[in-house]
């Protein structure tokens, strides 16, 4: 078990004190904990706010056992102390890192191998809008969606933190893109990251658009429902549909023989409960394949707002409300 450490007696956390909306968050203190074994102290600069957050406020995502204590998955700040046997990071690095709970604080303790060095170019704040969507992205979309760089990739929430971020690597590693969004103005978001078709699912049939465009290799779906059979209907054959939310629902009657037809790999996957030594892959994975394309100004955040961390439950409102683009902030 962690100590807490003399030398900063205090962290403010965020809370849910029972399921709700965001007045169930609550902002307290707890004793800053002391680094232990293959762990950093990170001070934090920022965090990010990701739909993960959400349903653990709303009671569906518990925190996996031992992780620090309150929400929040991905933080950006300096590294503060460091327990026995890291190596490869020091006080006072710029880092930003994934974190399994615990990332709306001052401070944070981190495994070591899911810190990652604050890429160069990023503003540090908003570099915490980095490592939760980049290797939810990679794990996904390069790793079990093996996407090729002749391939097309359908990215539903095209405007959504993970969207905006699968938008630019997919573009950066060379692939067709086609996403979904809801409003004129995230389609032409969408386009300017680099979105080769954007579909406004108000107003046009993705999977019809899909289809006449020569139809998707790699579907990343956040939306679940009846986009399950949709997808389905739309990928090419041997495609690969990699399932990460259901915000429309994750029980549904689809018809299989299509999936069966096509060679189609339909699954599924979640980050936070992945082994610590899991994580730690991908971090090593993200900073030699992905950093470089930040360094290149091919990747970058893309920041909806900022708030301070007391105002953490007008930030979830934000959230919940679903007009943002791009990933929302708690600055520390």
């Amino acid at each position: 078990m962690t100590e807490p450490d003399e030398t900063h007696p205090e962290t403010r956390i965020v809370i849910a004190r029972e399921p709700g909306g965001p007045d169930v968050l609550d902002v307290v203190t707890r004793p800053v904990p002391k680094p232990g074994p293959g762990e950093g102290l990170i001070r934090n600069t920022a965090c990010g706010v990701n739909r993960p957050d959400q349903i653990e406020r709303l009671g569906f995502y518990p925190a996996p056992p031992g992780a620090p204590e309150g929400l929040g998955l991905e933080v950006s700040g300096h590294v503060a102390a460091l327990g026995p046997g890291v190596s490869g990071l020091t006080e006072g690095d710029a880092v930003c890192a994934l974190v399994a709970g615990g990332g709306y604080s001052d401070y944070v303790v981190a495994p070591a191998g899911s810190v990652l060095p604050a890429p160069a170019g990023i503003d540090l704040v908003d570099a915490a809008g980095l490592p939760e969507t980049v290797m939810t992205v990679w794990a996904n979309v390069f790793e079990i969606g093996a996407l090729s760089p002749d391939e097309t990739l359908l990215v539903h929430g095209g405007t959504s933190g993970i969207g905006t971020t699968a938008i630019q690597m997919a573009k950066a590693h060379g692939a067709r893109v086609v996403t979904t969004a809801g409003t004129a103005e995230k389609v032409a978001l969408c386009e300017r990251l680099g979105a080769d078709i954007a579909i406004n699912y108000r107003e046009a049939d993705f999977e019809s658009v899909v289809k006449e465009a020569g139809g998707a290799d790699v579907i990343l779906d956040m939306v679940g429902g009846p986009y399950v059979q949709k997808n389905i209907n739309c990928a090419n054959q041997d495609a690969r549909i990699v399932s990460i939310a259901f915000l429309q629902g994750s029980r549904v009657e689809v018809d299989l023989m299509r999936m069966m037809l096509k060679r189609i790999v339909l699954t599924g996957s979640t980050l936070r409960a992945r082994p610590d030594v899991e994580k730690a892959r991908l971090a090593r994975a993200v900073r030699e394949t992905v950093w470089p394309w930040v360094a290149s100004g091919k990747l970058a955040p893309v920041i909806d707002s900022r708030f301070a961390l007391d105002d953490v439950r007008a930030a979830h409102a934000r959230l919940d409300g679903g007009e943002h683009s791009g990933k929302i902030l708690l600055t520390c």
